[in-house]
């Protein structure tokens, strides 16, 4: 028996939306928490935004869109440099001023609409762009684990094995609402077996308040500050095409057309200017969720927000937010081992649905020039920012998919289909 889909719109009712809801929120937790800590800011603030940001989100996109926003990785080098040279609060008017750019391409798209996509990123290309979101960070997933150390610590492979392990089989064996949570159980049992391996630090916990309130920054604004995270803005915008495109393969509908590209570049970038405008770092719709999506086959966006509103609460319970911090980077790893997974599989998808003919040599060497583009580690650097992995791939097909456009419209090309 196939598993029951949750679609976009259902309703599903409370003693199944709190799990449910948690399970997404123990999904974005580690990566999300992450970037404030590189910044060297409370990650309740983060917590609070990324909460608030998804409900702006879905309020944007007419709530036709599951997507969970989280801390965007996409600025940790040009921030990192504004903040050693000005200072936080002009790194987060240089996130309001990326906020309002993105908003304008948004209004862009809204106006010119998104034919040009099927352009410069056919399914030949899309298929390598979306499956690198997830194979690149196959790496992050072995590192969070510990597998990647010059030391291996035994303890931790035998949780990141037991997590593994109950995802991987809890998706074939679960039956009825345990199989559509199977990553949350996974965490519970790889935070249960670090515990019986003594890999477990409560320290956090003591220390922390009951309640808190984050810590708010305002924005300070500065030319040079602006313009040396500005050119972001091409990593983040490539990025959330791809999120929409796996995302749509995933649950069935084309959200580039409803509620329409525009709508969830929108709700992206207006998030991220709410974030900037209090203290928070940039957000980005977070492939760790998509992943949940894929392997649970729900998508409620009702359990999007509800993920939204325990992050809020988290980020005024000091002892909570805490408590969730002490999830080890094994079991982290281990939920994303599959969870990258998943997405990789997605892109993969893309090809086999769209029936992309390997006969044609457009096609072959797209898909063969971007897989390599995005896993041979290679970079373009355009001044404080450096583009490598999915980004510089899609930039490569982009560019190559234009160009054989224009061949095409000149009659120069060997492949074109016979009429």
């Amino acid at each position: 028996m196939e598993k029951k889909i949750i679609q976009v719109d259902e309703k599903v009712p409370v003693k199944m939306l709190i799990p449910l809801s948690l399970q997404h929120m123990f999904a974005m937790f580690g990566a999300s928490v992450l970037v404030p800590f590189l910044f060297g800011i409370s990650p309740a603030i983060v917590l609070l935004m990324n909460g608030v940001g998804t409900l702006v989100f879905i309020v944007v996109t007419k709530g036709k869109a599951p997507a969970y926003l989280g801390s965007s990785f996409a600025f940790l080098v040009p921030a990192g440099l504004v903040i050693e040279k000005f200072g936080y609060q002009y790194a987060l008017g240089s996130f309001v001023a990326i906020g309002f750019g993105g908003i304008i391409v948004a209004l862009i798209i809204r106006k010119f609409g998104t034919k040009w996509i099927h352009i410069v990123l056919p399914t030949a290309a899309m298929g390598p762009v979306v499956a690198l979101i997830g194979l690149e960070l196959a790496g992050n997933a072995a590192s969070n684990a510990g597998l990647l150390d010059e030391v291996i610590d035994p303890k931790n492979v035998i949780v990141f094995l037991v997590t593994l392990g109950v995802a991987v089989f809890g998706q074939i064996l679960f039956r009825g609402f345990l199989g559509v949570i199977p990553i949350l159980i996974a965490i519970i049992s790889g935070y249960v077996a670090a515990a019986a391996c003594g890999i477990l630090d409560f320290t956090e916990v003591v220390q922390a308040s009951f309640f808190a309130l984050p810590n708010f920054q305002y924005p300070k604004f500065n030319l040079e500050a602006i313009m040396t995270v500005f050119p972001a803005l091409l990593l983040v915008v490539s990025e959330h095409i791809g999120h929409q495109v796996v995302t749509s393969e995933i649950i069935g509908r084309d959200l580039l057309k409803e509620p329409g590209l525009h709508r969830t570049l929108f709700g992206d970038f207006f998030s991220t200017m709410l974030s900037g405008l209090v203290g928070s770092v940039p957000t980005t719709t977070y492939g760790e969720n998509i992943g949940v999506m894929a392997m649970t086959g729900v998508y409620s966006v009702q359990v999007i927000g509800g993920a939204a509103v325990l992050s809020i609460c988290c980020s005024f319970l000091g002892k909570l937010s805490a408590l969730i911090s002490t999830i080890p980077g094994p079991v982290i790893g281990g939920v994303s081992f599959l969870l990258y997974g998943m997405i990789g599989t997605s892109g993969i998808r893309l090809l086999v649905d769209g029936k992309v003919d390997y006969s044609r040599s457009r096609n072959l060497v797209l898909t063969s020039v971007v897989f390599v583009t995005g896993l041979s580690g290679i970079a373009l650097k355009i001044g404080n920012v450096e583009m490598t992995g999915m980004v510089l791939a899609c930039v490569v097909a982009m560019a190559m998919s234009l160009v054989f456009y224009i061949l095409d419209k000149l009659g120069l090309t060997n492949d074109q289909p016979q009429k």
